[in-house]
């Protein structure tokens, strides 16, 4: 009886090291979507900026071409967002997913996620060694 309570314990201690390595995925993906969004504005931020001085160049060309050229850039500003949004969404639905996997591998097939998991910490562990 030892053994089997030692093994389920060890389990339970996995399975608890699994979760919080999927909550370190979630907080990481979670902090990378607010990088994305940080760099969109930086990319706003810059587009207004050159927007501004094509502006310049151009109010000595005619009203008409600038018109078209801040169409133009209204529109590249208004994709680069709808992108970058759709890119947020995407981690997060992907960590959601990661997150959901995990929960319903450790339900079904504890061992089974137990030496996958011991696989990848030595694949992690091998690499940051180099």
């Amino acid at each position: 009886m030892n053994t089997a309570s030692t093994a389920s314990q060890n389990i339970r201690e996995t399975a608890k090291d699994a979760r919080e390595g999927v909550r370190e995925v979630r907080k990481a993906a979670a902090e990378s979507s607010g990088d994305i969004e940080s760099d969109l504005q930086t990319l706003r931020d810059d587009l207004r900026r050159l927007a501004e001085q094509v502006a310049d160049i151009v109010a000595g060309t005619g009203n008409a071409a600038w018109r078209r050229a801040k169409a133009s850039m209204e529109d590249a500003v208004s994709e680069a967002e709808d992108k970058g949004r759709e890119a947020v969404d995407a981690v997060r639905e992907v960590s959601d997913n990661f997150v959901e996997a995990i929960d319903e591998s450790i339900k079904t097939r504890p061992y089974t996620t137990l030496a996958i998991v011991a696989g990848l910490a030595f694949l992690f562990g091998a690499t940051w060694r180099r």
